[in-house]
């Protein structure tokens, strides 16, 4: 029997294909913006957490100074100094690695080309840190570190903009008054999502930047990264501790440095844009519930036009159940045909828009199959209220409809 009123609907349907159509173009348009709001949420959320994650392995960035001025603006503290570092990689328990980074801004020149970039003071263990290779080159050797030597690694957005296809392994470069030579290229991490070249910068050792570019021995920023089996909370909780001794802050005033776990960071983004993401799919699911009316109100037509074919199917015998369940069948199947359409337009979309976006397309097949269920539900619910109608209608009454 269930098959028989499938293929009694399907028939039906196929008689009116426009209105059927127009009747499905609600759940079409529900679907297919669900199914492209969470994939497209959904490669967002994966692009920031994969950049996050990339800045390095369990890393905690120690600054001066907190964010809890006035507007958001940063307030100023006393930097960190070298012997800050070494405190936190002889004390510490649980650091893979910590380095200091000193920066500032220079203009890099080499012939008739220049190149306006940040210059960074740091040592071999930022390329640890950060989990940077070297394309070409070497890393600092101790002595060059030791004493502060005017050579550098470049950022690839540095080398291309300075040497095109030449090889710049060993020239000289200058760097504000200094003259440094280039032993090195890292490998390119390319734009942030919010547009940022990671690769526009260049390294040199923290006891040249401080000497020959700035002049003093400050340290803008610490990185520190955490052993994976020790938990980070506790390491955080030893640095803070360290360094509220180190900076003689008393007990009860409050820190004049932030310690910033990026792990930590990157679930609260990814939280966050789920959030988002499930709110934008529930707005959109809304059209959803648009086309359940939309199938609703052409079935009631459909159940009035077939007024007669009604009366005479119960005249010859026909249970009312069986009415009901012909015209609930076409609700459902009209829903799950328009689901289908939805769901191929929502992928189509999502994939054509996630390239101009900058974002990956992430196939998600859990929203697919729930998109493609809800659908269903749709057609059942709209459905059942014309196909009851159906069902109680009088056989004679029916048959005198004219």
């Amino acid at each position: 029997m269930i098959w028989n009123t499938i293929k009694l609907a399907v028939s039906e349907i196929g008689r009116n294909m426009m209105r059927s159509f127009l009747t499905i173009l609600g759940i079409v348009i529900g679907v297919g913006a669900v199914i492209s709001m969470v994939t497209l949420g959904g490669g967002a959320t994966s692009q920031i957490t994969n950049e996050i994650t990339s800045l390095g392995s369990n890393l905690l960035i120690l600054r001066p100074g907190t964010n809890e001025g006035h507007g958001g603006i940063r307030t100023s503290a006393t930097p960190f100094k070298l012997e800050d570092v070494e405190a936190i990689d002889n004390h510490i328990a649980g650091i893979a690695a910590v380095t200091p980074v000193s920066s500032t801004t220079a203009t890099a020149v080499y012939g008739n080309t220049n190149w306006s970039t940040s210059v960074m003071g740091t040592d071999n263990k930022y390329l640890t840190v950060r989990m940077w290779e070297i394309e070409r080159g070497r890393a600092f050797s101790a002595n060059e570190l030791a004493i502060g030597k005017t050579v550098c690694l470049l950022g690839s957005t540095v080398a291309e903009e300075l040497f095109g296809s030449l090889d710049p392994l060993d020239a000289k470069i200058r760097l504000g008054k200094i003259a440094c030579t280039v032993i090195g290229v890292l490998t390119s991490k390319g734009e942030s999502t919010f547009g940022m070249d990671q690769d526009d910068f260049i390294l040199t050792p923290v006891k040249t930047l401080h000497r020959r570019m700035r002049g003093n021995t400050d340290v803008n920023m610490i990185y520190i990264s955490a052993e994976s089996e020790i938990s980070s909370e506790q390491v955080q909780e030893d640095i803070t501790e360290l360094m509220r001794e180190r900076r003689n802050i008393r007990t009860g005033d409050t820190d004049d440095f932030e310690l910033n776990d990026m792990a930590q960071v990157a679930r609260t983004v990814e939280s966050t844009t789920g959030i988002l993401t499930t709110f934008l799919g529930a707005i959109a699911a809304i059209s959803l519930l648009v086309g359940g009316i939309g199938i609703m109100n052409i079935m009631l037509v459909s159940v009035t036009e077939r007024t007669r074919e009604i009366g005479i199917r119960l005249a010859i015998g026909a249970l009312g159940r069986e009415v009901l369940l012909q015209f609930l069948v076409e609700a459902i199947i009209l829903s799950l045909f328009g689901g289908i359409i939805g769901i191929g337009l929502g992928l189509g979309l999502a994939a054509v828009t996630a390239p101009a976006l900058g974002i990956p397309f992430v196939f998600n097949l859990d929203i697919i199959v729930i998109a493609f269920l809800f659908s269903g539900l749709v057609g059942i619910i709209f459905g059942f209220f014309p196909a009851r109608r159906a069902a109680l209608m009088d056989p004679i009454d029916a048959l005198r409809y004219e």
